[in-house]
């Protein structure tokens, strides 16, 4: 069983910054994985956010995020983080989480792991 709950977020204000988290457990620890940030807007698909490697040396980007966002991990916590930077009300989203041993596969949203997800608003 593999579980990944997200947390971090909520509502604030265009401008402003949130940092979301995702902890992952279960036998995901007994080989590398990498892990990603995909949101899905009322009315729209769900779309690729960010994705990070195990070692944390490789990072991917939407154009949305690049500048804005940045993804990270602590393994030692099994935790992936997103920083957001100046939010805008389009990045209002609810937030997932996904893993995978492969990061091509988190990046074309088709990890095997996926988490309940996070709501975040952000106000104009």
């Amino acid at each position: 069983q593999v579980l990944l709950v997200e947390s971090g977020g909520g509502l604030v204000q265009a401008g402003g910054s949130l940092r979301l988290s995702c902890a992952a457990s279960g036998r995901i620890f007994s080989r590398p994985y990498a892990m990603g940030w995909f949101r899905q807007a009322p009315g729209k698909e769900r779309e690729f956010v960010a994705a990070i490697n195990w070692s944390g040396d490789i990072t991917l980007y939407s154009d949305s995020a690049k500048g804005r966002f940045t993804i990270s991990r602590d393994n030692a916590k099994n935790t992936v983080y997103l920083q957001m930077n100046s939010l805008k009300p389009e990045d209002t989203a609810v937030y997932y989480c996904a893993a995978d041993s492969l990061l091509n596969s988190v990046r074309a949203g088709k990890a095997n792991y996926w988490g309940q997800g996070t709501q975040v608003n952000v106000s104009s």
